[in-house]
């Protein structure tokens, strides 16, 4: 892919519980969507789960310890989610990987992603985990910089995206789904 991003093609396919737990969670902390420090509205409904989540609102990017929502803590992220994420650190390469924090992004066949990067959290040594449930998309790698023309990954359900190292802070975005509504799971060690 690119140097310290690993495709680990179909790596989630054999685990089934991971939609029944994206359900449990989003019960527990209902998809929100958010809006941006300067007040436009993300068009990707958003929950989380674990130590923390995270959050944007006028008052910008970050990470709460209770659901600004409904002020209770986060839940916990579900068993099957942790095996997963330390599996898929362990195979690309990353060594053993504890996150504190899972980001689940719902992406109806209208919303996507714009150029970022994760930096909201306090530990880089931590890969970012990222699993793609439901429908297929494209995954849009910069690197260091958000110029220039990215690398263009097609992501099926079931692959998991994995990050690193140099590479931890690169930009990215993620285009609109391709026929239907996409999941991701994105696991941080943001604490």
């Amino acid at each position: 892919m690119a140097p310290q991003v690993v495709l680990l093609h179909g790596f989630a396919a054999a685990t089934g519980d991971l939609d029944a737990a994206v359900e449990l969670v989003s019960a527990a902390a209902p998809f929100r969507q958010l809006k941006t420090p300067g007040g436009r509205l993300m068009s990707a409904a958003m929950t989380s789960c674990g130590a923390c989540g995270w959050y944007s609102d006028a008052r910008g990017y970050r990470y709460e310890r209770l659901d600004p929502l409904t002020g209770q803590p986060w839940p916990a992220i579900p068993e099957p989610f942790l095996r997963l994420a330390r599996a898929s650190s362990e195979v690309a390469g990353f060594g053993t990987y504890e996150p504190d924090t899972c980001l689940i992004n719902r992406y109806v066949p209208t919303a996507q992603m714009g150029i970022h990067h994760d930096a909201d959290e306090r530990d880089f040594s931590q890969p970012i985990v990222s699993v793609t449930l439901g429908a297929p998309a494209t995954f849009l790698w910069y690197g260091p910089s958000k110029r220039g023309s990215p690398l263009r990954i097609r992501l099926l359900p079931g692959d998991v995206l994995v990050w690193g190292g140099a590479a931890r802070k690169g930009y990215h975005a993620v285009q609109k789904p391709e026929g239907g509504t996409r999941y991701n799971l994105t696991f941080r060690k943001a604490l």
